[in-house]
């Protein structure tokens, strides 16, 4: 039986491994899980989301304690109108976090930023342009950008000295999501440089709803593929959600027409990931039907996670002036919901969390469907589970001959 490592996957020239491990938030994907897959020669993703609070805690910036300071004032208004992200500030620290990656390269594999465009911020296009534009500037190989259609990154990107070489790529779950990006974007003059196909079995934020068990990867892998053909785009697709082995991303290979596949539940577990020893050994323990999708996210997008997750049940008072990454408009759905059980308005359980405290604080246990297989991949001995390193899960699915 063959094995990953008899397959190649093309970008810009450079043969890599048909693998990339997708970029999870927040700090999941720290600094050196990602460098660890670099070395090897690998592609990984770190996340942008919330970057500042994430550069607060590895760098000793202090951007959030001093938005919190200027913005003290609106604690006691519902209406956060006016609090907005110093974009100059974003910039600063943005270009800092990723400069301090990219210092630590071996130049063997490549660095990319996983860019949500929900992250609202309270001025999307400003607060969108200001990161893309940040990471391309610090040197980051590529930025994939995803949860959103993003029909205007590109635009938002054009005048970047980098932006005709520097990877780009979108995540998107139909033909539909992909062509509505295409026409949008076909008179800028930049092609895409890889597309991933995000299916229903994934972790986090999911594009699909409630019929979401309708759906298979590997179809909509094909009709990716298919699309990419007859629009004359001869890049690479790859698949993702659901991709516990090596042997999983040479079948959407061989009978799909993908050129590999993304990755991320498996390297949750690895002990560079930024989640907490306790909460690495819940996601060992989990069982199949410990996994939930829900509407807990006020991004609007379902959400897949376990469902003794703490956020689930958590009633918080927002953190809008230390955070206030989903805020738009002057408001979140979170926020809205809390003024209205504040003002007894409504009464029961949240539908909705504080998404940035909660991310923030490692309490939204987001997973994919396969993270209760997770067990059969490591050994238990008398003093607990052995957590594996990254470079053992990235050769396990190097080299890996079983579904295992």
């Amino acid at each position: 039986m063959s094995c990953l490592d008899d397959y190649r996957m093309t970008l810009k020239g450079r043969e890599f491994l048909p693998l990339m491990v997708g970029g999870m938030g927040t700090n999941i994907s720290t600094s050196a899980l990602v460098l660890a897959i670099e070395k090897l020669g690998g592609i990984a993703h770190l996340s942008d989301a919330m970057l500042p609070t994430v550069a607060d805690k590895e760098l000793g910036t202090d951007f959030t304690k001093q938005k919190t300071i200027l913005l003290k004032k609106f604690s006691g208004s519902f209406d956060k109108s006016l609090e907005k992200f110093d974009l100059a500030a974003l910039a600063e620290v943005s270009d800092r976090y990723f400069r301090n990656v990219m210092d630590k390269v071996s130049g063997k594999g490549l660095v990319l930023v996983n860019c949500m465009e929900k992250l609202t911020m309270n001025d999307q296009l400003g607060t969108l342009k200001t990161r893309l534009n940040s990471a391309l500037n610090a040197g980051v190989d590529g930025i994939t950008m995803s949860a959103g259609l993003h029909l205007n990154s590109l635009k938002l990107m054009q005048d970047n000295p980098r932006f005709k070489d520097a990877l780009l790529g979108l995540v998107v779950s139909s033909t539909r999501a992909l062509n509505l990006f295409l026409k949008r974007t076909s008179s800028i003059g930049r092609k895409l440089d890889y597309i991933v196909v995000e299916g229903p079995l994934a972790g986090g934020h999911l594009g699909f709803g409630e019929d979401w068990r309708n759906y298979k990867l590997e179809n909509i892998v094909k009709d990716v593929v298919q699309h990419v053909k007859e629009c004359g785009l001869n890049i690479p697709v790859l698949g993702a959600g659901g991709v516990f082995s090596g042997q999983d991303d040479i079948n959407l290979i061989e009978q799909c027409g993908a050129a590999g596949a993304q990755v991320a539940t498996r390297f949750t577990i690895a002990q560079e990931s930024g989640l907490p020893q306790q909460v690495k050994e819940i996601y060992l323990d989990s069982k199949e039907e410990d996994v939930v999708v829900n509407h807990l996210s006020p991004t609007g997008y379902l959400m897949r996670m376990l469902k003794s997750s703490p956020a689930i049940t958590a009633k918080i008072h927002p953190n809008c002036e230390s955070y206030g990454y989903m805020l738009s408009g002057g408001s979140c759905p979170y926020l809205k919901e809390f003024e209205a059980q504040e003002q007894g308005a409504i009464r029961g359980e949240n539908s909705k969390c504080c998404l940035c405290t909660q991310m923030r604080n490692y309490k939204v246990w987001t997973c994919g469907t396969t993270v209760s297989k997770l067990k059969e991949t490591v050994k238990r001995s008398a003093s607990g589970w052995e957590l594996p390193s990254a470079e053992q899960i990235w050769n396990d699915y190097r080299f890996g001959k079983n579904s295992k």
